[in-house]
């Protein structure tokens, strides 16, 4: 499985402060350094972390997959139609929440999620739907058009090491499954981290992972680098344990 490395919580600390450092671009061409598959980045409507600049200094960086988390509004297919990343994931958004709580409903907003996937395909940007492993989100998704979707792992994360475990790791394994039937790729991501993305590769039909926070946190103690590769040696690698 390939790595995408989310680094919005680099932005994060750096707006705790509201000053330059640490530099998010400096961030990105780190992970590129590790040869990750992709950076991603959700920019918000309230730009709580990653501001607009960021985005714009992520995508001129040469040799640089940009992944760009977005709501499903016409602000934001406006900046991608301009800045034309390499791929959009599209997620629901609300003010209040502190990160992302769940899939987005694309069953109940089947036509505005067509009408907007439409002009991304037509400039060649690779667009998926982060959704809820559901069998009818993923018909829905496939009326789109869009080649992706990325499956929320965060029910199964939070379940990791208890009796919840299985159903959890089990919806996620049957979505991948069912995926494959309309010719749709895999991705997924949400709370993933050292020690419950093993699993993942018991999945079929997965492409890539997008994972941020955990990487982040132990990069305060390891640094940027070493988190990248430890984690990007644990998606290439169908292993518990770092090398």
């Amino acid at each position: 499985m390939l790595l995408g490395v989310n680094i919005d919580h680099v932005a994060t600390l750096r707006n705790a402060r509201g000053g330059i450092e640490p530099d998010v671009i400096t961030a990105a061409r780190i992970c590129k350094d590790c040869k990750v598959a992709s950076i991603t980045t959700h920019l918000r409507e309230d730009r709580r972390h990653i501001k607009d600049a960021d985005v714009e200094a992520i995508r001129m960086l040469p040799r640089t997959r940009l992944n760009l988390e977005m709501a499903m509004t016409q602000e934001m297919l406006d900046i991608a139609l301009r800045l034309r990343p390499h791929a959009v994931c599209i997620v629901p958004e609300k003010r209040q929440e502190v990160t992302t709580e769940g899939g987005l409903d694309v069953v109940s907003q089947q036509d505005w999620a067509i009408e907007f996937t439409r002009p991304l395909l037509e400039k060649n940007i690779e667009v998926s739907f982060f959704i809820d492993p559901d069998v009818h989100q993923i018909a829905a998704v496939a009326k789109t058009g869009a080649p992706f979707i990325e499956l929320h792992t965060g029910r199964y994360s939070e379940a990791f090491g208890t009796s919840e475990e299985e159903k959890s790791f089990q919806d996620l394994k049957g979505a991948a499954l069912f995926a494959k039937n309309f010719g749709l790729k895999v991705n997924a991501g949400h709370g993933l981290n050292y020690q419950n993305v093993h699993r993942m590769h018991e999945i079929p039909n997965l492409v890539e992972l997008n994972i941020g926070h955990s990487i982040i946190s132990r990069a305060i103690f390891v640094g940027l680098e070493q988190a990248v590769k430890e984690m990007k040696y644990l998606c290439e690698n169908n292993s518990k344990n770092l090398s």
